[in-house]
């Protein structure tokens, strides 16, 4: 069995909207509130999330949530567009939630050696 506590999960936001969610104190994005839920990453997912969706920024905001803080809406769900198993968080996601957060440059959209690592490990 998974220990959900050790666990983290991502979401990247463009600089508005972590504009938006820092005044609010909720994560919202217009994919999400058209999908229902709250898409995140993994670790290992996060390249391709950061290719597919954020090509055009030049500045995004990465957040790490412990897994287990946000267990009760939390589910693992198929994405037929990606392929694989995907975190989505149904309800609202308050900001009190971060555990960590970097602030991501365009050039190369260099993760943070500690997410790294931990997409090796896993």
């Amino acid at each position: 069995m998974t220990d959900l506590t050790a666990n983290k999960v991502y979401k990247v936001l463009t600089l508005e909207e972590w504009e938006e969610a820092s005044k609010i104190g909720q994560i919202v994005t217009a994919l999400d509130q058209q999908d229902g839920f709250v898409h995140l990453s993994s670790a290992t997912q996060l390249n391709m999330t950061l290719s597919l969706y954020f090509l055009k920024e030049e500045k995004v905001i990465l957040l790490q949530i412990n897994e287990g803080d946000i267990i009760e809406g939390l589910t693992f769900e198929y994405a037929d567009k990606r392929g694989g198993e995907f975190a989505h968080f149904y309800g609202e996601l308050s900001t009190d939630k971060i555990s960590q957060s970097w602030h991501l440059d365009r050039s190369a959209f260099s993760l943070p050696e500690e997410v790294m690592l931990e997409a090796e490990q896993n």
